[in-house]
């Protein structure tokens, strides 16, 4: 159970062997934020407050032991400053505060009134510009380009034609996938392939995509280029096509509801002052766009073969245990990198890194998980069932949240688990879900650890699925050519 920084630098499949960008903010607000109000900036000032949402993102917003941080909170707490110049009593300030709110909510939670502002890094496009309209740009002249990965390096790719039947991740709510549509109709009207989109959970961010093309999960994905320049300097194997844009002078800006003209008049005032190109703006840009915690080569070819090995170990135990075997893979990884031969300091032993006491404990009642690999994923497995049944029972928790809040519990503890969903619940957070929701609640008590930790074993879980998908493919084909011949 213990936590690794992780370096997740290239799940190399086997087949092949296989805002413009805070510390500070302006209020960590504890109480519910969840009343609609449809307000223009004059009910702001009344209400003396304005709600920014934000997505869950190492670089836009999060929260770190109690303290909020992110691109978008630097831009709030000056914004903050902005909103109260001359204003002299404490009574009379207005305050700004941070909404997490899942990507594929952002617009909808705005135009419902659950907040004001929206920041994260969003492209306008005119099929935004339908629904929200945007302040003046953060940054303009932004490029979305193809990034590719380590296997890719061999692969001619001079042009736009050259992307013809690739594969290409990306998040269906993003604008890099509605240019990649238009790209599908020009190329489908051509009598060319189209690319084959490949739609990426919500809860991966452009960082996440990017440090999985780093690690050959992903082979192409679409991210803005000046993201994807600083990006590089961390995740050294991805290479930016610069001369491959998918869309051109593209402008990245904030959104607010339609019929807003004071709140516009205000950050359009801040914005130009604040911008990306001015000294806030670049130090902005620089201060956030880093990691030093990536995931690490799970699919080398080693790796790969180690997984072929165990997978049907995880697969009895996950469905003895009723818990799914890949999430229960990605966590061993997570844990060991699947070697049962790693000891941890504080005597943790192990694929799946559990103590003997607590594979000896009643709950689980296995011993011999030093020795014997099946017995560790077994008493594992049977830890992971044995917390989602005493901790997180409620009817109103999914299947996938249940494991996550889980893998949280197995890394912080069950009595943290229940203070991080207290706390989700006083935030205003939903405390029946992880991302975007128990995940800050435990960052602001905890800090990083076990959001990272749980995080990483989601990426990896996404990879293995990946993995298996595409090995069930390489067996039909091999099936398929067998009988051909």
């Amino acid at each position: 159970m213990s936590y690794r920084p992780l370096v997740f630098r290239a799940f190399i499949l086997g087949l092949t062997l296989i805002s413009c960008l805070a510390t500070g903010m302006a209020h960590a607000q504890e109480r519910p934020l969840v009343t609609s109000h449809i307000l223009d900036f004059d009910g702001m000032k009344q209400r003396r407050l304005v709600r920014i949402l934000v997505p869950y993102s190492k670089t836009i917003y999060f929260i770190d032991q109690g303290r909020q941080y992110g691109t978008a909170v630097e831009f709030g707490t000056a914004l903050e400053t902005a909103f109260n110049t001359g204003i002299k009593k404490e009574i009379d300030r207005i305050h700004v505060a941070f909404v997490p709110t899942g990507r594929d909510r952002l617009m909808a939670a705005l135009n419902e009134g659950l907040g004001d502002i929206v920041m994260a890094n969003m492209t306008v496009t005119p099929e935004r510009l339908e629904q929200v309209d945007f302040t003046i740009p953060i940054c303009d002249k932004a490029s979305e380009v193809l990034i590719t990965g380590p296997s890719s390096e061999d692969v001619v790719l001079l042009g736009l034609d050259d992307l013809a039947g690739k594969e290409i991740a990306v998040r269906e709510t993003s604008s890099y996938y509605e240019h990649l549509t238009k790209l599908n109709a020009d190329f489908k009207s051509r009598g060319k392939d189209e690319i084959k989109l490949r739609i990426m959970d919500e809860n991966l961010e452009d960082e996440d995509l990017l440090e999985m093309v780093n690690a050959d999960v992903l082979h192409y994905t679409i991210v803005d280029k000046y993201k994807a320049m600083i990006w590089s300097t961390i995740f050294t194997d991805i290479k930016v096509h610069e001369d491959i844009a998918v869309a051109t002078d593209g402008q990245i800006a904030w959104a607010i509801r339609k019929n807003s003209p004071q709140l516009m008049k205000e950050l359009n005032a801040f914005i130009a002052a604040h911008r990306v190109g001015t000294a806030f703006g670049n130090i902005l840009r620089e201060k956030y766009f880093k990691s030093d915690r990536i995931l690490q080569r799970a699919y080398s070819g080693d790796n790969v073969e180690k997984f072929k090995r165990l997978v049907e170990i995880f697969r009895k135990h996950g469905k003895t245990y009723s818990f799914d075997y890949l999430m229960l893979m990605a966590q061993g990884y997570q844990e060991s990198k699947l070697d049962q031969s790693v000891r941890s300091p504080r005597g943790a032993v192990g694929i799946m890194q559990l103590l003997p006491a607590t594979a000896k404990d009643k709950s689980v009642g296995i011993e011999g998980i030093d020795k014997d690999e099946d017995r560790n994923v077994e008493a594992g497995s049977k830890y992971m069932r044995y917390l989602m049944d005493t901790y997180i029972d409620e009817p109103g928790v999914n299947q996938k949240d249940r494991q996550l809040l889980a893998f949280a519990a197995y890394n912080a503890g069950p009595g943290n688990l229940n203070k991080f969903r207290q706390k989700a619940t006083e935030m205003g957070l939903n405390p029946n879900v992880w991302f975007g929701n128990v995940e800050n609640s435990a960052a602001a008590i905890v800090g990083r650890e076990t959001v990272q930790y749980v995080s990483n074993i989601y990426k990896y879980y996404v990879a293995y699925s990946m993995l298996v998908e595409r090995l069930a493919e390489h067996a039909d084909a091999v099936n398929t050519g067998a009988k051909g011949g």
